[in-house]
């Protein structure tokens, strides 16, 4: 997966393919048959709510230095209920033994890995900051804001939008003319509806890398829509793309998403 995939909900024992739902919050007392997790895909550590294998909290083989191994708590409500509580990000150790697992290890990775997390909690929350306003009118209408259901990277399979993107540039290199996205992330969302009924939306989100800040530090910028699996998700693009067309048309700097 890529850089930004690697968060996940508990910390299972290492090797251990362990349910991420905890049975003993489950009314009544759950096993394995009546999960509504499917247990055949936890072979080999996998965890199906971000398609990625936990990481170890240990430390790596020929690591110099200490590592923190505390977790921070996102901002995101995790599963479809409140008692599920947020998603955690990994620890700078386990974001480094992700990387050494990924056979991309680095002589300064040690010390850069405490910035990688920093980065890497502050996009996502950017992520779901977006996520939020495209959800506004349906919390609005429900009175029950979203939940992040499930994720996954896909660093290697580029949007249809951010293809266009590319290919547009090539023609009109001076307004469409930039890098691809260094990452691809497709969130599964729970919307509530009046009624109580819950829909699930799936959101792609491109990650870009922006021109240097004066300081020198690196920016980003990210490129989220839902994906145009239904007729709902297509008119909420249409809208949004339409409004800000006819914003920047009279003036006011309106910004097309």
């Amino acid at each position: 997966m890529g850089l930004f995939s690697w968060w996940s909900g508990k910390q299972p024992t290492e090797g251990e393919a362990k349910c991420p739902v905890d049975h003993t919050k489950l009314k009544p007392a759950a096993d394995a048959s009546k999960c509504p997790v499917d247990h055949t895909k936890l072979k080999g550590g996998v965890n199906p709510l971000n398609n990625m294998p936990e990481l170890s909290a240990n430390r790596a083989p020929g690591q110099k230095g200490a590592l923190d191994t505390e977790r921070t708590f996102s901002s995101i409500p995790k599963g479809s209920d409140a008692s599920e509580g947020v998603w955690e990000y990994p620890s700078p150790q386990q974001m480094f033994n992700a990387i050494v697992r990924k056979g991309k290890h680095a002589d300064d990775d040690e010390e850069a890995v405490t910035s990688m997390v920093d980065v890497h909690n502050f996009l996502n929350e950017g992520a779901w900051e977006e996520i939020l306003r495209w959800e506004a009118k349906y919390t609005a209408d429900s009175g029950q804001a979203p939940r992040l259901l499930q994720f996954t990277g896909r660093p290697n399979d580029p949007s249809p939008r951010a293809l266009m993107l590319q290919a547009m540039g090539k023609v009109f290199p001076s307004k469409f003319g930039i890098e691809p996205p260094f990452d691809r992330h497709d969130w599964t969302v729970q919307r509530a509806l009046p009624g109580g009924d819950r829909a699930k939306v799936r959101y792609v989100i491109d990650y870009y890398s922006g021109p240097a800040e004066p300081d020198g530090s690196p920016s980003f910028y990210l490129d989220v829509r839902p994906a145009l699996d239904s007729v709902t998700s297509a008119h909420d693009r249409f809208s949004v793309w339409s409004a800000a067309v006819w914003e920047d048309a009279m003036g006011k700097g309106g910004r097309v998403d």
